[in-house]
């Protein structure tokens, strides 16, 4: 089991844009050093804890979790990521996170299917 703690544990306790060009503490850099490099590792579950930041913009969490199918990230275990997300603060922020999945999901599938 891996744990990451999004705060200055792991990340930062400043989340910052979606893009690493718009910004520090981007939600691409986040996934592309702590999210991608924990799946690479192959652990049999990934927990996610997103207290203890300062907060979230919904850009951030769509490209940190979102862009993991982009990235060609196997959909159940994205999916599975989501499942495992800790939030006592903002419990909706999983809600927020699953969707943001679902969504790149359903989109990666609709330009497969018209390739």
């Amino acid at each position: 089991m891996t744990t990451i703690n999004v705060n200055v544990v792991d990340f930062s306790e400043f989340p910052g844009p979606r893009y690493e060009q718009h910004g520090p503490n981007s939600g691409e850099r986040f996934r592309r050093e702590v999210l991608l490099e924990a799946i690479s590792k192959k652990p049999e579950k990934i927990i996610v804890n997103l207290d203890g930041v300062l907060g979230y913009g919904s850009s951030f969490l769509e490209e940190a979790f979102g862009g993991l199918i982009r990235d060609g990230v196997q959909s159940e275990v994205a999916l599975e990521i989501a499942n495992n997300l800790i939030s006592e603060i903002d419990p909706s922020l999983k809600i927020e996170i699953t969707e943001y999945i679902k969504e790149a999901i359903e989109h990666r599938n609709k330009n497969a299917r018209n390739s």
